[in-house]
């Protein structure tokens, strides 16, 4: 949402680079312009891939752009190529895989390439964490090896980081950039005489990899974009532009957000460690979190839990386990019910819970361990 689209809505805040307040999804794809993910389209997604991942049964990722498109060209032999990102400020947390997970199992249902843009320039312009380009290096590689530590197939996944590649880049974003207005780009993202000349030049960066394969192939390669509802911005941007220069507009598939651990603040932040779960927190860092900060639907005794049940809607525990970590359909049901019931008490939820986020990470970390001399594998040269 743009600063006027959130004077509407003040009870929320949605930008790429805040999340904040309650979230209304439907008040969301309504102002962004989004289509809602309905049932004709999840069979013909479920006809190519056999099954649906759980994000998808479970509307995690609930609205898009043009995937029925996407399904046209992929049917009639001009299949798509992925596209997401990430921008390394800190850690990845929980919260960032959400999104990852769910790209992986697209290219490995579809059998297409990723491209994976690590925008370490983004991060460096507008934060003021950073002094030097420089100061970015450790945490990027870091972060590539979270991401490749998840699986992706090296033969089909290529990771660009956008100061290492900046002649890619910068030679393929010079007639996206011709084509946005800077009044284009203030109602878009909000800003002011402020904001300094890099923020303003950075979507035309983030519309590049959109087209590379295109450009690569020397024609037009559809795209599709898996990413976090709050990036819509900048692909509306690119959505405009890039059929001005010739080029496909990307597709899109977008996701809510993962919540914190305390359910504020609209999703998981790495600003607030104590309600982030890290890739790298050991089982012992995990237990104590989710114990002392998962906010708890559960009554207040448990007897009062026993009588009058809890509510499954606002625990996190569950709605950790209903996003990410149970993807067993009778077995959220199950959990569901015997909370709401009383039957399970939020302790014993929170528990259920640890065991399935220390199992995950402990798989995570011996991947990254092992693929710690990877990293060449996966990167691209200009």
């Amino acid at each position: 949402m743009t600063n006027s689209e959130n004077s509407e809505a003040s009870d929320f805040v949605v930008t790429p680079w805040e999340v904040s307040g309650k979230i209304d999804y439907k008040r969301l794809i309504q102002k962004f312009g989004t289509q809602p993910i309905n049932d004709e389209l999840l069979e013909r997604i479920k006809k190519h891939t056999g099954d649906l991942h759980h994000m998808l049964r479970r509307n995690i990722f609930f609205t898009h752009r043009d995937m029925n498109w996407i399904l046209d060209e992929y049917e009639k032999g001009n299949p798509f190529y992925l596209y997401t990102g990430r921008g390394p400020s800190g850690q990845v947390h929980l919260g960032h895989t959400v999104t990852w997970e769910f790209t992986r199992w697209l290219q490995e249902k579809f059998d297409v390439p990723l491209l994976f843009q690590i925008t370490n320039d983004e991060k460096f312009l507008f934060s003021d964490k950073f002094d030097k380009v420089s100061d970015l290096d450790q945490v990027t590689r870091e972060n590539i090896l979270d991401i490749i530590a998840l699986g992706f197939d090296s033969k089909n996944t290529k990771i660009m980081i956008d100061t290492d590649n900046a002649k890619t880049l910068y030679n393929a974003a010079l007639p996206i950039a011709k084509k946005i207005t800077f009044s284009t780009v203030k109602a878009s993202f909000g800003f002011t005489n402020s904001n300094n000349i890099g923020e303003i030049f950075y979507t035309a960066i983030q519309a590049v990899p959109a087209i590379l394969e295109s450009i690569w192939e020397g024609r037009n390669v559809p795209c599709l974009i898996p990413h976090a509802i709050d990036q819509d911005p900048h692909f509306r941007v690119a959505r405009d532009v890039l059929p001005k220069i010739g080029y496909y507009k990307p597709a899109s598939i977008q996701n809510s957000f993962f919540p914190g651990l305390s359910g504020e603040d609209g999703k998981m932040s790495s600003s607030r460690a104590e309600t982030a779960i890290y890739m790298n927190d050991t089982p012992k860092q995990v237990k104590k979190k989710v114990n002392k900060y998962a906010f708890s639907g559960g009554q207040a005794t448990i007897e009062e839990h026993r009588k009058l049940g809890g509510d499954p809607s606002v625990d996190i525990a569950f709605q950790w386990l209903y996003q990410f970590f149970e993807p067993n359909d009778d077995k959220i049901k199950k959990l569901e019910e015997d909370y709401r019931s009383g039957a399970l008490l939020s302790g014993e939820m929170k528990a259920y819970l640890i065991e399935k986020v220390n199992a995950f990470l402990k798989i995570h970390q011996e991947r990254k361990e092992k693929v710690k001399d990877n990293i060449e594998d996966y990167l691209i040269s200009d």
